[in-house]
């Protein structure tokens, strides 16, 4: 019986590290692909959902490679505190989008660097503007902010209960 919890936690165990390290992947890859493929751009508190992520990537990455000490179930944690952050953000953006509160922010618009005023001013003039308080795609009424909090939270909780449950020693 005990061997059969101690394979149980062992399992719990990775599959918390490997969620800390898909997740984001996942995440940050759809981001991009909306962006770069599909032509979505963002806005600027689309931008500050990804920082998270890519901080979390960081230290799921780092929990892997010390897989085998002790103190890597606490880069883990540290990988879920980013995900969840990144839920966080995306589910006050969901907010806006859905008029439920007003946002910080002023609509941003991302502008190539250039190398004269006139470029520059030419850049300035062709760059999309982007409203935070709309969102560029939906499906089923759920936003990619509204999805990033759905699956950014869902996935920190899992991590969560994960390690907790593979941290318990048997009684």
């Amino acid at each position: 019986m005990a061997q059969a919890i101690g394979g149980a936690r062992l399992l719990a165990r990775n599959l918390a590290f490997w969620l800390a390290l898909v997740m984001p992947i996942f995440l940050l890859g759809g981001a991009l692909f909306s962006q770069y493929v599909m032509g979505l751009h963002p806005c600027e508190m689309c931008y500050w959902q990804r920082w998270p992520h890519w901080a979390a990537l960081l230290f799921a990455v780092l929990g892997f490679a010390a897989r085998k000490e002790s103190w890597s179930d606490l880069l883990i944690i540290v990988a879920a505190i980013a995900i969840a952050i990144s839920g966080l953000i995306g589910a006050f953006h969901a907010g806006v989008e859905y008029g439920w509160w007003e946002g910080i922010t002023t609509c941003a618009s991302n502008v190539a660097p250039a190398a004269s005023a006139d470029e520059m001013l030419a850049n300035i003039t062709n760059a999309p503007l982007i409203r935070c308080d709309v969102p560029q795609w939906t499906l089923w009424g759920i936003s990619f902010a509204g999805y990033n909090f759905l699956l950014s939270l869902g996935s920190a909780l899992t991590i969560f209960m994960l390690i907790r449950f593979a941290r318990k020693h048997p009684e």
